[in-house]
């Protein structure tokens, strides 16, 4: 879970898996470009309508803009180079990419 400035791991282990990394960082520029407030509020009230859309906690959760983002490109090891700002909003209206 990132919380920025930190990265919480549910085993130290988990520390060293780069894509594990990886998603918790894309997380953290989303959080900065986000001014880490905002951001914790969108996510939950994108949980929130999820939860009525989906029905369900798994396809709520996997559904919020910024986890398709991150899921997305968690196994790409350079896209925080090359990420342009507030790229979570292509995953906006991308439906269909991860289902219920």
């Amino acid at each position: 879970m990132a919380l920025y400035p930190f990265i919480i791991l549910r085993e130290k282990e988990l520390s060293e898996d780069a894509i594990i990394m990886n998603h918790e960082l894309i997380h953290h520029r989303q959080q900065l470009e986000m001014w880490i407030v905002p951001f914790y509020f969108f996510y939950l009230l994108n949980y929130g309508v999820n939860r009525f859309r989906y029905k369900g906690h798994d396809a709520a959760y996997r559904n919020i803009i910024f986890e398709r983002e991150a899921y997305a490109k968690e196994n790409e090891a350079g896209y925080l180079k090359e990420r342009k700002p507030f790229s979570f909003m292509n995953y906006y209206r991308s439906e269909g990419k991860l289902k219920r």
